[in-house]
């Protein structure tokens, strides 16, 4: 039969254990990303084969639709998220975004670069069709779309479909008339 003392040892154990696991895994949490080894796609190439292209070519008509302001909350957290690095929780971010905005071109297209981001083509090259599907045919969302489609096309293998969309993503800018 346990003794009072045994039983207050077997306790001071456990908590002791405890505060040994906490620790360790809140040193985890706070530690650095790791190094990139080059085979990742860094959020620099993200913006220099997508949004950089897309922006370039932006002096046409541009259309967004209208968010709700818990999704811009929650785009402004994935945005943030992306930037720090940790683009697993970028798209959970985007995920709930999507929740309340399904059909949002925006969040959508977002969610595809930061698939781009985690090296799922696949996952990129569904949510960039889904927003420009769901978006306008002008504008830098969709150059960013074809601009995304082409990237995951390319590391797909599909070089003439990389090839291709390419070419589509400078058919989305309609530049400003003149006057009238």
């Amino acid at each position: 039969m346990a003794t009072r003392t045994d039983r207050y040892v077997r306790n001071v154990r456990y908590v002791l254990i405890a505060a040994v696991l906490t620790s360790l895994l809140a040193a985890c949490a706070g530690a650095p990303p790791p190094p990139r080894d080059g085979s990742e796609p860094s959020s620099t190439d993200v913006d220099s084969q997508v949004r950089q292209p897309a922006q370039e070519q932006s002096s046409g008509v541009q259309v967004y639709p209208l968010q709700n302001p818990a999704v811009k909350s929650l785009l402004a957290e994935a945005k943030e998220a992306e930037a720090a690095g940790d683009y697993n929780r970028a798209a959970v971010a985007l995920e709930r975004a999507l929740r309340i905005q399904p059909r949002d071109p925006e969040l959508l297209q977002q969610m595809a670069e930061v698939q781009l981001q985690k090296k799922d083509y696949e996952q990129a090259l569904s949510f960039a069709t889904r927003s420009y599907d769901s978006g306008s045919r002008v504008g830098e969302i969709c150059s960013r779309n074809w601009h995304t489609i082409s990237v995951a096309r390319e590391n797909t293998g599909d070089s003439s479909g990389a090839a291709q969309a390419k070419q589509r993503a400078g058919q989305c800018m309609n530049a400003k008339p003149t006057s009238y």
